[in-house]
C-alpha cells in the first residue's frame, strides 16, 4: 500500500495558493459537510476548541472521501501531542505560539524519527495503514508538512531565523494573538497590526517559505493573497454558522 500524497505540501512548494477553512465545531459530521465544499485545506483546531484526539480521528475519516487536506493544530508545541496526531495519520501540522528558532527546531524534531528527531516509533498505526505501508518509516518525512505559528512580538523579532529552520515548510501569522501582543487586543484591523502582518508576509517570502494567515474579511483575504500569502483561511465554520443564522433570524424578527 502506498504512502498518501500530501497535496497541500505539494501545492505550497509549487507556489500555488491554497484556500482553506477553519474548523472548530469538533464534529466529524460538520467536517464532512465542509470537506465537500471545495476548499484546498481544512484546519482542525484543538487549541481553541473543545476538540480531542479521538474526535480528530473521526474528522480525518470524514474528510478523507474528499479532495481536501486536513491540517491539525495541536494545543501546544508538545512532543507527546504531536506524536499522537502523527500516529493517527495527520500529515500537516500547524504548531502554535512558536517564538524562537529553537522552538521551531523542536517542532520539526517532534515529527522526525531518530536520528533526525525524537518521534516515537509505532508500527500498526493508522498512519502506516495499520502496517500496510511497508516503507513508512523511511518515507514518512517526505509527506509531512510542518507549519509554525508566529503570533507574538518576540516571534516577529525572530521571524527570519524561525523561517530559516530546516524542516519548517511554512509560517502562519496569528492575527488575534499578534494584535494583543502589539497592544491592540481585539483590534486586528488596527493600522499597526496590519502593517506588521504585511511586513511579516514579505519577510517570510524573502526567506523562501510559504506564508499563511486566517481572516474572515474578504477584502483582507484577497489582499494577503495579492501580496504573496500561499495558504489563506478565508473563514471559520463557527463564524459561518453564527453569522448566517443571525442573518436568517433577523429576516423574520426585524
Amino acid at each position: 500500500m502506498e504512502l498518501p500524497v500530501n497535496q497541500f505540501k505539494r501545492g505550497i512548494k509549487a507556489g500555488k495558493p491554497q484556500i482553506g477553512l477553519w474548523s472548530s465545531l469538533s464534529s466529524h459530521y460538520s467536517v464532512e459537510v465542509i470537506a465537500g465544499s471545495g476548499f484546498d485545506w481544512l484546519l482542525l483546531d484543538t487549541e481553541h476548541s473543545p476538540n480531542d484526539l479521538e474526535n480528530v480521528v473521526t474528522q480525518l475519516q470524514a474528510a478523507s472521501a474528499y479532495p481536501t487536506t486536513a491540517i491539525v493544530r495541536p494545543a501546544w508545541n508538545d512532543m507527546v501531542l504531536i506524536k499522537r496526531f502523527l500516529d493517527v495519520g495527520v500529515q500537516t501540522l500547524l504548531i502554535p505560539y512558536v517564538q524562537t528558532p529553537e522552538e521551531a527546531a523542536q517542532a520539526v524534531a517532534y515529527t522526525r524519527y531518530p536520528l533526525r528527531g525524537v518521534r516515537g516509533v509505532a508500527g500498526t498505526t493508522r498512519a502506516t495503514r495499520f502496517g500496510r505501508v511497508k516503507d513508512y518509516f523511511k518515507r514518512a518525512e517526505e509527506e509531512l508538512c510542518v507549519l509554525v505559528q508566529v503570533e507574538t512580538r518576540l516571534g516577529l523579532d525572530n521571524l527570519e531565523a524561525i523561517a530559516a529552520t530546516d524542516g519548517v515548510d511554512g509560517v502562519f501569522i496569528g492575527p488575534a494573538d499578534l494584535s494583543a501582543g502589539l497592544g491592540h487586543l481585539g483590534d486586528m484591523g488596527h493600522a499597526d497590526v496590519k502593517k506588521s502582518i504585511d511586513a511579516a508576509i514579505g519577510r517570510i517570502r524573502k526567506a523562501g517559505k510559504a506564508a499563511g494567515i486566517l481572516t474572515a474579511v474578504e477584502a483582507e483575504a484577497r489582499h494577503y493573497l495579492d501580496i504573496g500569502c500561499l495558504f489563506v483561511a478565508v473563514g471559520a465554520d463557527v463564524g459561518l454558522l453564527a453569522r448566517e443564522s443571525e442573518k436568517l433570524c433577523a429576516k423574520f424578527k426585524a
